[in-house]
């Protein structure tokens, strides 16, 4: 399958492939939105995927499907290499690219098919420059996304974690410590081994019993705050030059 949302770049594509008769084209997409679809339609082996797109971005569209196709990414910009890789990739073709390289990626592809080794995962910590600024949810045949600047706080749910973003909660099939692992840490803190918060949703800390306390957020949401979690959260507020109080 190859997801671009340039004509003349799937055309380009199309072109070299078209001496390998041992590949069918299954399908050919314009945006991220039509590529999860069509993925989940035809369950392609090997996928062109294209990372800045409307809509969906690649790496996005990889969080969206099930793990399966070997991976080659196509685009123009150098800098989301490492985070390829990360997602493990089979290769990552920087346009332009020459016939030649289009070989080597190809031939990399079917070694990769041959014996299914890596998974797919892409939540890979990721360097401050890419995290990302939006979280991307299946739900059925929809997708809901997420502006980090609208997500609450996020609690674990066995193999699960609920987003909380505007008043509604909506379920992703991640764990709480991958998720954590893409978030800035200047903005989203974990105060316990089940719950993120978002610094800015924190109206105080309350204590809650011996030794335990509860973080109040500006919507009246109570969520437990652990020792170590306390600790982050304080540091986190700038609470040693008084930047924001807490009750004790």
């Amino acid at each position: 399958m190859i997801v671009d949302d340039e004509e003349l770049a799937r055309g380009f594509l199309r072109e070299l492939l078209r001496p390998h008769s041992e590949i069918e084209i299954s399908a050919e997409c314009a945006n991220g939105f039509e590529a999860v679809k069509a993925i989940a339609e035809v369950s392609p082996d090997l996928l062109f995927l294209d990372v800045q797109m409307p809509k969906l971005d690649g790496f996005e569209v990889l969080e969206l499907i099930d793990p399966g196709p070997a991976v080659i990414f196509v685009t123009a910009y150098d800098h989301y290499a490492m985070r390829a890789f990360d997602a493990h990739a089979v290769d990552y073709l920087l346009k332009p690219f020459s016939a030649e390289r289009f070989e080597l990626a190809l031939e990399r592809a079917k070694a990769r098919l041959g014996d299914r080794r890596l998974p797919l995962e892409v939540a890979a910590a990721r360097a401050p420059a890419e995290r990302p600024q939006r979280i991307v949810v299946k739900d059925g045949a929809r997708v809901h996304v997420i502006p980090l600047d609208k997500l609450d706080y996020v609690e674990a749910q066995d193999d699960y974690v609920a987003l909380h973003a505007a008043g509604k909660s909506h379920l992703k099939q991640q764990s709480i410590s991958s998720l954590e692992a893409t978030l800035d840490a200047a903005r989203f803190v974990r105060i316990h081994r089940s719950a993120i918060v978002n610094l800015e949703r924190v109206a105080r800390i309350e204590p809650y019993g011996k030794d335990s306390r509860m973080a109040i957020l500006t919507d009246g949401t109570r969520l437990p705050v652990s020792r170590s979690g306390h600790a982050r959260l304080l540091e986190a507020m700038g609470d040693s030059q008084g930047k924001r109080k807490t009750t004790r």
